[in-house]
């Protein structure tokens, strides 16, 4: 059973990932990937750029890390991108509110309640302090902004923050990126990089950090005619969990097809339906347990004010497997309860971003949009009699021109009354319908300028890292023994191969197992030499870090007649092949490449299979 537990100790052990600063006590949310953790991490954004740029054609940009505040001012973090905070009144510990009610009451996603009931459910379950058991019960809730702040230059400088997402580095370049897509809709901006949260209660290993990575693209529609090629995904097979059963007490995830989603109404958006089925399979490509997967559908406490629908996938860690499973991957027992976690979020976001972006700093966020055939429309307007509006709101003259010209386009029936009222910089200013000069004109137009909607799902790199481990934690029995091992996709593994020479002191041996490293290693695979200990310590070294295959050279391999031959061993199954070292480059490259239908029985099949008892050698 892979407790939380068992998998963070074995990625310390094994060098995936580790609190980082250990030597000077550590900062909690902060975690260092090591050797094997940083492969499997790029690997797993390797595969996310294959599938997200490269296979949808869409561009990537890489922005600073950190940005100005009027970045933050436009965009609403500064007012609302905050946790609920609650101090404990005898350690002074600080705790997520929210947190404490999901982990000590049936409630889930306290995130969505306001801040009122939260207090009313810490009084009602008498919750208490994780930290020293004091009573909770009574002490005020409040909003902790979650950004970390920084000076831009010396001194005071300028303020500026830490971007607690990728998405605004995208948003913000978009006049620029518009013309490198030759102001063409639909187009899509990716980014993979690290974001910051000042998390009030960083847990569970690299679940809930304070740095963190993540892969997001930006899809940018014209709202009125681009449709998604749904086409491609309508039969893939999702698990959803909307919010009508999410309130239904008896109401649970069920699976369908996106295009019945689609078509039902459950999910709102084709874009949001798309990319559902998309990520679907790019989850399994990477090794994701889909029995222990869905996409949930957030609740109206939930969604943004900018988003008309939004889903998170979500994947069930903290309790795999009851019972360990077999080679051949069979579960003996059904399995506990686990977490839910957020992976990835998909949100269709509307115009929010950019028209709050264009209204902040003054730039244009819009795309031209032309006409098949010219159009003859009526277009209101006015001329306002300058001579009147400045003597008699000088300075402001300009601005309430600027406003009447607004009105008209927006209400033209307001021109109808003798006066009208406009506001500027917070003030009401009333002119007379003549000064405005209001007229309604026919204007041949060839296009349009629209700001487009965006389409967003926003991945989060290291809580996928983290599920693929898990998901691929196993335990089982080899020659009478207990081995852990990692299961892990061939394309995340950390290592393609590892050779082993049977013994350190046959120079034959040694000479052999370097050339078979470099006959690897020229076919593009990464590869482990290891001569350290007995043999079956070295298989269970890269079991355990999901090598999916070994190289053994021993001496049954060079003294027989025939051409020198080394055993490959199949990690999952154990199960051992002789094969040539002439052909054992290509032969464990073709296993290796996912494009190639080649198995490990068709490897069996046309070589020897051994039985050996190599494995506690």
């Amino acid at each position: 059973m892979a407790e939380q537990e068992d998998v963070i100790e074995l990625a310390k052990r094994r060098g995936f990932f580790f609190g980082a600063n250990g030597a000077y006590g550590g900062v909690a949310g902060f975690y260092t990937y090591g050797p094997n953790g940083a492969a499997v991490k790029d690997n797993l954004e390797s595969a996310w750029r294959d599938r997200f740029t490269v296979r949808q054609g869409n561009m990537e940009i890489e922005a600073p890390t950190i940005m100005p505040e009027a970045v933050f001012e436009a965009s609403g973090h500064l007012d609302g991108f905050d946790d609920m905070l609650v101090e404990c009144p005898e350690c002074g510990e600080s705790h997520r509110a929210d947190h404490l009610i999901e982990d000590n009451t049936h409630i889930e996603e306290a995130e969505s309640l306001p801040i009122s009931e939260v207090e009313e459910l810490i009084r009602e379950h008498d919750l208490r302090c994780p930290t020293c058991d004091a009573a909770l019960s009574g002490e005020p809730v409040e909003d902790f902004n979650l950004m970390f702040e920084t000076s831009i230059g010396p001194g005071s400088g300028q303020p500026g923050y830490m971007r607690p997402e990728t998405a605004q580095g995208i948003f913000v370049e978009f006049p620029r990126l518009k013309e490198y897509a030759r102001n063409r809709l639909p187009f899509g901006v990716t980014q993979i990089g690290p974001a910051y949260r000042n998390e009030i209660s960083p847990r569970k290993g690299i679940i809930r950090v304070r740095e963190f990575t993540q892969a997001e693209l930006e899809t940018f529609i014209d709202p009125e005619e681009d449709e998604p090629p749904l086409h491609e995904v309508e039969d893939v097979e999702v698990t959803l969990y909307p919010a009508d059963e999410q309130e239904d007490e008896d109401g649970e995830a069920y699976t369908t097809t996106v295009g019945d989603a689609v078509d039902e109404g459950v999910i709102g958006s084709d874009w949001v339906g798309y990319y559902l089925g998309v990520a679907q399979e790019w989850y399994e490509r990477v090794g994701v347990d889909m029995d222990r997967f869905r996409f949930r559908q957030h609740l109206p406490g939930e969604l943004a004010h900018y988003a008309a629908d939004c889903w998170d996938a979500e994947s069930e860690v903290g309790a795999a497997r009851s019972a360990a499973r077999s080679s051949s991957g069979d579960d003996e027992e059904p399995r506990d309860e686990g977490d839910w976690i957020e992976i990835t979020g998909f949100a269709y976001r509307s115009d929010y971003d950019l028209s709050k972006h264009a209204e902040h700093s003054g730039e244009s966020f819009t795309v031209f949009k032309q006409y098949d055939e010219p159009k003859t429309v009526e277009r209101a307007t006015v001329d306002p009699d300058m001579a009147t509006l400045g003597p008699e709101f000088g300075g402001d003259a300009g601005a309430v021109a600027e406003a009447l010209q607004t009105l008209a386009e927006r209400d033209p029936d307001a021109f109808d009354e003798a006066e009208v009222e406009v506001e500027v910089d917070g003030e009401t200013h009333t002119v007379d319908s003549d000064v405005a000069n209001f007229s309604v004109e026919e204007v041949t137009e060839n296009g349009e300028h629209i700001t487009p909607h965006v389409v967003e799902p926003s991945f989060g790199v290291d809580r996928i890292v983290y599920t693929v481990i898990e998901h691929a934690y196993r335990t089982d029995e080899v020659d009478g023994e207990e081995r852990t091992y990692l299961a892990l996709d061939p394309e995340m593994a950390a290592t393609d191969a590892a050779v082993f020479p049977l013994v350190s002191n046959d120079d034959r041996l040694l000479d052999l197992a370097d050339e078979v490293t470099d006959d690897l290693r020229a076919a593009g695979l990464s590869v482990e030499y290891d001569d350290s200990g007995s043999i079956g310590r070295r298989y269970r070294r890269q079991d355990e870090v999901g090598t999916p295959f070994c190289v053994t050279v021993d001496r049954d391999g060079i003294e027989g007649d025939g051409p020198d031959t080394v055993t490959v061993r199949e990690r999952d199954s154990a199960r051992q092949v002789r094969v040539p070292v002439s052909e054992v480059a290509d032969e464990i490259a073709a296993l290796l490449d996912p494009e190639d239908d080649r198995a490990f029985d068709a490897l069996a099949a046309s070589h020897d299979e051994i039985e050996t008892d190599v494995e506690t050698a």
